[in-house]
């Protein structure tokens, strides 16, 4: 049974990217944090859809929790073939203004639970010469953006792991990608007012956010990509760099 795993399924891309890869005959693992309702709610979609399901909610950040979680999955499906690494969030704020605890938990909730999920998926990858790995970067990881240094930070380091790890396990029939979109239409941009949403709206020739759903799309197809397309970091962002 072909298995993904989902990080930040609880969240509104994780979501959308679980609804699209939810089809008879596999396995997905959710992996959220504390929103265990939303990661309920999933599950259940997925499961209409007619995929097995497995849920696992806790601190990716957590090397104990990652390897309970990831040997759990293969206990129960026997393999793993994809992981789509979704799971981060961002803080806004001058970075002076940002504690030393604050950008801790920022990179342990976006760089630190990429590497503790692939570092306890790819043996199993390795063992088996095949698998998947796509991360969910974003623009601001090659372009960076004002008062979201920490953030920017974060994907850049996602965006270097992907191109090493690429190059790591290339040989063992391992493609190792990044989804980078712009803008997208999610609760963690709600603290934006009206106003800045339009303003950077206009600034994409697109004209408008992506959705959710887009981008569950497009990590659909990269699924299905030949794996000689590994170390690519894939801009989703409407023409807006």
């Amino acid at each position: 049974m072909e298995t993904i795993v989902i990080t930040g399924a609880s969240g509104d891309i994780g979501s959308a990217v679980a609804l699209q890869l939810a089809r008879r005959g596999r396995c997905l693992a959710l992996l959220g944090h504390t929103n265990t309702e939303a990661l309920s709610r999933t599950a259940d979609a997925v499961m209409q859809r007619g995929a097995h399901c497995l849920t696992y909610a806790g601190d990716l950040g957590d090397e104990s929790f990652v390897r309970s979680a990831v040997e759990s999955v293969l206990d129960t499906a026997h393999r793993i073939d994809s992981l789509v690494h979704v799971a981060g969030y961002s803080q806004t704020g001058l970075l002076t203004d940002l504690t030393f605890d604050e950008w801790n938990h920022l990179v342990s909730a976006n760089l630190t639970s990429a590497y503790l999920c692939i570092k306890h998926i790819t043996p199993d990858m390795v063992n088996r010469k095949e698998g998947r790995i796509l991360l969910i970067s974003s623009v601001w990881g090659t372009r960076g953006a004002s008062f979201e240094a920490a953030y920017s930070a974060t994907k850049g380091g996602l965006d270097s792991l992907t191109k090493a790890m690429a190059k790591e396990l290339a040989p063992s029939n391992i493609a190792v990608n990044a989804l980078a979109p712009g803008m997208v239409d999610t609760k963690m941009n709600s603290h934006l007012t009206a106003e800045d949403l339009q303003s950077l709206t206009d600034e994409i020739p697109a004209g408008r956010m992506a959705t959710p759903e887009e981008v569950a799309q497009t990590v659909d197809l990269l699924l299905c990509a030949p794996r000689y397309l590994t170390g690519e970091i894939i801009g989703f962002n409407g023409g807006w760099f």
